[in-house]
């Protein structure tokens, strides 16, 4: 069962990989649209901007479900990395289980946020996008991290992404 689940959550982490790939492929995309739009037409996209940011959002709340999954969260670890082996691994679950605790309360506290945006139907002002999709890019994204955290912690990792550099 433990296989299924790691071949489970290393596909899902494959299919967050091209997700991301392709929301910055079509945020660059984008950007090279409007400029070609406005240095040759002198006619720029009045709305690429918001819709670049909204992009970038989703690429890095999705992208960072990748970086969960192999361990490599930003952490400042200078010192933990001098002590121990016993130690450290002890201070790196309970660094694991407050990301857990910290990412939940945030996920906890923006869905009526979310909601609220879904019921006023609130859209940007330029493309018009409904704010809700990417404000719950955060929610979304910070849910896949701790599950991805989650599944590591309960199979043993994927000491093989961490020890490739999460590839």
């Amino acid at each position: 069962m433990n296989d299924a689940i790691l071949r489970g959550a290393r596909l899902f982490v494959s299919s967050l990989r091209v997700l991301a790939a392709a929301l910055l492929i079509a945020s660059v995309s984008l950007n090279f649209a409007n400029v070609i739009g406005r240095y040759f037409f002198s006619a720029s996209i009045y709305w690429a901007e918001e819709v670049m940011l909204f992009l970038m959002v989703g690429c890095v709340f999705l992208g960072n479900g990748v970086v969960a999954w192999s361990g490599r969260q930003i952490r400042m670890d200078v010192i933990v990395g001098m002590l121990p082996a016993r130690l450290r691994i002890l201070l790196d679950l309970l660094a694991e289980l407050l990301f857990i605790a910290a990412a939940g309360l945030i996920v906890f506290f923006s869905w009526p946020v979310i909601r609220d945006l879904w019921a006023f139907d609130q859209r940007s002002q330029s493309a018009e996008v409904p704010l809700v999709i990417p404000q719950a890019m955060i929610p979304v994204g910070l849910s896949i991290m701790i599950l991805l955290v989650v599944v590591r912690l309960l199979t043993g990792g994927d000491a093989a992404a961490r020890d490739n550099g999460g590839h």
